[in-house]
């Protein structure tokens, strides 16, 4: 198990220098248990160092301290195999005897002494005890009222559920549950199919059935808020955000008769998309290399001439300014970058990048994709602004700003929350717009 944990330590130190995914690092389940619990703990781990240190250690020592100390308190690991373990990978790390004597020392005095009492204050004990920086654990107390809060606060431990999609272009729901052997599964919206603790992901992926595209992996708020896009037969939808296509992939599946326009602004990401549509056998899914941030009847080029899309002329009031060579999509799914404050347990690595600044910055950024997003809207049609955040300064607030400035964009039926009805489900926020000539 010592190559396990020392991957662990590996991933670790890629997100604390480079700020690496730990989820695409391929580890062992393990391995990945413990790296994302290191992960999720981070600041209750760091501040039960600090009640058994004088001095902080390197990041490296403090990193398998971090591990040790998670192993002992949160995993189902024996408390000699954690210490000797940690002490075995400081001395492969080539951090010298001190740094072995000091990780030795400072998880058996975690053995004696317990977990250490948390501060009184009611926000910074929430923000150590569920390790989510103090500064939005206050931020969530001032908008959702504390009790909220602090439970907002203790679902980022949760380890999420894993659901998968069945390709229903390919075959069903319960047919796949029974050929992979998860019978009895949960199943919701005839398509997605509830994944055991005990299924390790990594197993499926190896699966024919996975790599004859009979399935992915999404959790079902996806459906949620493609729902909200009241798709029809035959329409043309543009994926504006699409990468990694999940969204794009459902649609497709759900109705091959849809015209599906999914771009995105790298290409490494497009490849990977183009992929996933080839391996579900999904042939009414276009990709195009485009920013939505910029985007212009130009960078429709291709689809106007090989996919006849509508162009109209420029209409006359408050829309956003529209060319002869506009291309006009009947649905449009603006799935934007977001803080992904609501799927912090499924990924971790994000509220340690959250500021307050970067908030300010990101609702910007999705006030402009939705402005230059809607002026391919056609006429009728509907636009569905989405985030995996459900802070007012991300969703709310830029709908709100973005109707005002608009008028002749209405508000479809209410926002969708999905995770708010049921816990399985990843906190997304969706709100539908209507183009009203």
């Amino acid at each position: 198990m010592l190559t396990e944990r020392e991957e662990s330590y590996r991933v670790l130190l890629l997100w604390q220098k480079e700020g690496a995914f730990i989820k695409e690092s391929g580890l062992s389940p393990f391995a990945m248990e413990l790296a994302l619990g290191v992960c999720r703990r981070h600041l209750y781990l760091e501040y039960f160092i600090k009640t058994l240190t004088k001095k902080m250690p390197s990041l490296e020592v403090k990193t398998i301290l971090e591990m040790g100390l998670f192993q002992m308190f949160f995993m189902d690991v024996p408390d000699h195999a954690a210490i000797n373990t940690s002490v075995e990978i400081a001395k492969a790390a080539n951090l010298g005897d001190g740094a072995a004597r000091l990780v030795n020392a400072v998880l058996r005095s975690a053995r004696r002494t317990g977990e250490p009492a948390l501060p009184p204050q009611r926000v910074r004990r929430v923000s150590i005890e569920n390790s989510v920086p103090e500064w939005l654990v206050r931020r969530w107390f001032d908008i959702y009222g504390a009790d909220a809060a602090e439970a907002m606060a203790k679902s980022t431990l949760e380890r999420p559920v894993e659901w998968i999609r069945v390709n229903t272009q390919k075959s069903s729901a319960p047919v796949v549950a029974q050929k992979i052997g998860l019978h009895g599964a949960s199943i919701l919206y005839d398509r997605y199919i509830e994944l055991p603790r005990d299924v390790g992901v990594k197993l499926l992926l190896a699966l024919p059935e996975f790599v004859k595209g009979e399935f992915s992996f999404q959790n079902p708020s996806a459906f949620e808020v493609v729902k909200l896009l009241d798709l029809k037969p035959g329409l043309k939808v543009w994926d504006a955000c699409a990468a990694p296509g999940g969204k794009s992939a459902l649609m497709a599946e759900m109705d091959s008769s849809l015209e599906i326009t999914a771009s995105d602004s790298s290409a490494a990401r497009l490849e990977k998309m183009q992929d996933l549509m080839t391996r579900l056998g999904l042939t009414n899914v276009k990709t195009e290399c485009i920013d939505v941030l910029t985007a212009d009847a130009a960078c429709f080029a291709q689809s106007l001439e090989h996919r006849n899309l509508k162009a109209e002329r420029p209409q006359s009031g408050a829309t956003p300014e529209r060319s002869d060579l506009t291309p006009l999509f009947d649905r449009i799914l603006l799935d934007v970058p977001c803080s992904n404050m609501g799927v912090i347990a499924r990924r971790p690595e994000s509220v340690y990048r959250i500021t307050q600044e970067s908030v300010k910055e990101l609702s910007e950024l999705q006030f402009k994709i939705l402005e230059n997003a809607s002026k391919f809207l056609a006429e009728g049609g509907r636009l569905v602004y989405a985030t995996c955040s459900p802070d007012p300064m991300e969703t709310t607030q830029v709908v709100n700003r973005f109707v005002k400035a608009h008028p002749e964009f209405v508000k479809a039926g209410e926002a969708v929350l999905p995770g708010k009805t049921d816990p399985r489900l990843d906190g997304f926020f969706a709100q539908a717009l209507e183009y009203k000539k």
